[in-house]
């Protein structure tokens, strides 16, 4: 089975490749199109919603069966922002490294006005496949279960890994191997739940 992922993030591109693969699922991204394609809008409430904007947007522009996910960090103290806009919470920075910095940075200064001691968190993967004619084939969704650590740590990974902190194996998710995240991330747990519906 061949799939579009809906991403121009490469990290996410591997993530799902190192994970499909094994399956004999082959994932090619976006550059492997044959022309620029313009990005559906987002405008959705949730991360179901974003994700199926995209599959089907993406599906229908392409021709090509289509895979792509809506995912992002869910903080409890915080009424679940950043949540859908948490590649653009701090809305600065021209590249993702610098997106990245910026997003984790604001998080950190709106935990610190709250009175919460231990700030719990997860980062939510919702994944929708979708066929040319705009139809639906399967969806799921993910999590992966933390708390928020006021210092980074780590380097593999991106965007908020460096923060959410894992306390059953005490290390945060950028702290993981690729291999140990790719077990148990919420990406890999949703991944799974659509396999079993392929």
């Amino acid at each position: 089975m061949n799939i579009l992922l809906a991403t121009s993030n490469p990290h996410k591109l591997e993530e799902v490749q190192a994970i499909l693969g094994s399956r004999g699922i082959c994932v090619v991204g976006l550059t492997e199109t044959e022309r620029l394609l313009d990005e559906p809008v987002e405008d959705a409430d949730s991360f179901s919603g974003n994700a199926k904007l995209k599959a089907v947007g993406y599906a229908e522009a392409t021709g090509k069966r289509c895979m792509a996910d809506d995912s992002g960090l869910v903080v409890d103290a915080l009424g679940g922002a950043p949540g859908v806009y948490s590649a653009r919470y701090a809305g600065v920075g021209d590249t993702r490294e610098e997106r990245d910095a910026a997003n984790n940075k604001l998080l950190l200064e709106s935990l610190a006005k709250t009175d919460t001691q231990e700030s719990t968190a997860r980062f939510v993967c919702s994944l929708c496949i979708a066929d040319p004619d705009g139809t639906v084939v399967a969806e799921s969704e993910g999590t992966f279960e933390g708390v928020i650590t006021t210092t980074p740590r780590g380097v593999n990974g991106f965007g908020y890994d460096p923060l959410l902190f894992l306390p059953d194996v005490g290390m945060t998710s950028a702290e993981l191997s690729t291999e140990d995240k790719n077990a148990r991330s919420h990406r890999s747990v949703a991944l799974r739940n659509i396999l079993k519906q392929l």
